[in-house]
Parts: C-alpha cells; structure tokens; sequence
C-alpha cells in the first residue's frame, strides 16, 4: 500500500450499536488492539481492550461478536498486541495501583510507565518487563504527574520504534487528564530497553481544529512510500471538548502533516453511545478490507459518561 491509497478512504460503521459493552462494576471498555485469524494459534480473532479491571481478553469467531475470556493484567491499560514469528508481545500503560486511578483528585498526581509481557500461545503470559519510563521532560506535567501510554509498535528495517503518549492535560468538561504529546522511542531488540527521542513529533496546536487540546493517540502504518498514522487527537470546539480520528502522513514517521483534513471518524449525535468523544483505535486489513476498531464516549463527563467499543470498515 502507498500513502495515496488512504488518501480518499472512507469508513462505515458495521453496526449503529456497539460490538463490545462495559462489564459489570466498570464504566468503559477502551483502547482496542486486535489479532487476525491469520495470526492466532486458533485462527479466531483476539482483542485486548481495558477496563478498570486491567487489560481483558476477548475472542471472536468473525471480528463483530465477541466473548469475554480473562482479565491479562491488572492495574494496565491502553494496550497495543504484535506479532513477530510466533510469539506475541502485549505493550501497555502500567499505572501504580489504586490511588493513581484518583489522579482526577486534587493533589493526586498520575504515575504510568509502558511495560510488555509476552505469549506463545496467547493463554499464559510472561512476568512484565518495563520500556519506558516518564524520565524526560516532556513526560510530565508538575501539577498532573508523570504518564508514557498509548503504545504502537512498528519495525523499519532491523529497528523496532515504539510510538507511545506522554504528559497530561487536565480537559475541564471532562474532569480527567488525557495525553498531551506522541513520541517515539527505539531498540534494536524488543527485549531492551527503547531509547527516546529527546522531543515530542507531535503536540497541539491552538491553529488546530482536531488537535487544539491534545495529542491524543495514533497508530501506525507502514507503507511503501512512507507512513500514514490514525490519530484521535483531543479537541475543542465552542467550550466543549471531543475526539475524533484524523489520518496523517509521513515520509520518515517523524513529521506528520494531515493526509484528510476531516476526520474518518467523529462524534455522531444522532448515536447516544458515540455522542462525545472518539478515541483510540487499532487498524487491520483482512480479506480486502481495513478494519478499524475504536472506543467513543457517549457524555464528556467522567461521572456520566460511558466507554464502549465500534468498528467501522472500509474497502481499498
């Protein structure tokens, strides 16, 4: 695929209604990150997604219907799941337990760092091992804490770069923090530890219309010509805040510019589950088709609000 082919690509939701739905006692399932059929050792699709319960599994015969299956990880979120030969690697954002998750509070501040456990068999996991921690600058907010989230990993060459989320920003109607920046990080060797780029590639920008708040998230692409990101930069518009998913360009995965101006995928009023905000996604193609799997928001406000997961598909 070249650059140009995502250049006029358009989505379809494949239900009004979302796939995957809350579990009991939590307000969101968020963050998926999915495995074809072609990549399991079952040949089913698998989806991580989080919740306030950690980092769960899901298994489907057909990528719409899913089943719950365990929780992976606990006190984890933001997953990102890839395969190279046939072990499985699961990126995360790991936060330091309960009262992290308070970090909302005043006085409370947020600590994340982004770690990986690893599979054979996609059943049993190894111990965690950590990447990054928030150690540069542009890691932290000295009011709101410290946070390395939203992993995405993709190999160029011999080398492995990790785009990730760092910082906070406190978005008012909401009343939580979102991420500020995307950076990236390198290694020569998924088992060692990545090196940052000593600055952000991207940040928000007020002359924005889809990233005037934060960056959000994104994942990559490879392409034969470049790169292209699907990023769910955090906005405002007339006081109130939203996401919604922008796709960019890139020539060296270093500068990013808008491949689209308008988003493939934003807030829809006229469905109560996705009224709010559109967040962070995973991409596939299979079977002629690309897949983009997300979670929205249905009311800005953490104590009214609520998180599933979507899909819409598009045909190259």
């Amino acid at each position: 695929m070249k650059i140009e082919d995502f250049k006029h690509i358009t989505f379809q939701l494949v239900r009004g209604t979302p796939l995957i739905s809350p579990p009991k006692f939590t307000p969101l399932i968020a963050d998926p990150t999915v495995l074809l059929p072609n990549q399991t050792p079952d040949e089913k699709w698998h989806l991580f997604a989080h919740s306030v319960f950690g980092v769960q599994q899901f298994i489907s015969e057909n990528g719409i219907d899913w089943q719950k299956k365990k929780v992976v990880i606990r006190a984890a979120m933001r997953p990102f799941v890839y395969k190279e030969n046939e072990t499985f690697y699961l990126f995360y954002e790991k936060y330091n337990g309960v009262r992290t998750m308070f970090s909302f509070l005043p006085g409370v501040k947020w600590y994340s760092e982004i770690e990986m456990i690893t599979s054979r068999d996609l059943i049993h996991w190894t111990k965690p091992k950590s990447l990054i921690q928030p150690a540069l600058d542009f890691h932290q907010d000295k009011l709101l804490g410290k946070a390395v989230s939203n992993p995405c990993l993709i190999k160029i060459g011999n080398k492995y770069r990790l785009y990730y989320s760092s910082s906070l920003v406190k978005i008012p109607d909401c009343g939580f923090n979102e991420p500020l920046h995307i950076a990236y990080a390198e290694s020569d060797d998924m088992d060692e530890k990545f090196v940052s780029a000593t600055s952000p590639v991207i940040s928000p920008l007020k002359a924005s219309e889809w990233n005037n708040l934060g960056a959000g998230s994104m994942k990559v692409v490879s392409c034969e010509d470049g790169f292209v990101a699907f990023q769910n930069g955090i906005y405002e518009h007339d006081g109130k805040s939203g996401s919604a998913i922008c796709i960019l360009f890139s020539k060296d995965g270093i500068h990013w510019d808008y491949l689209q101006h308008e988003p493939v995928l934003k807030p829809n009023t006229k469905l109560a589950w996705m009224a709010s905000h559109i967040y962070a996604c995973d991409v596939k193609f299979y079977d002629g088709k690309t897949y983009l799997y997300f979670n929205a928001r249905n009311h800005a406000h953490w104590s009214k609000g609520s998180e599933h997961i979507g899909l819409a598909t598009a045909v190259f």
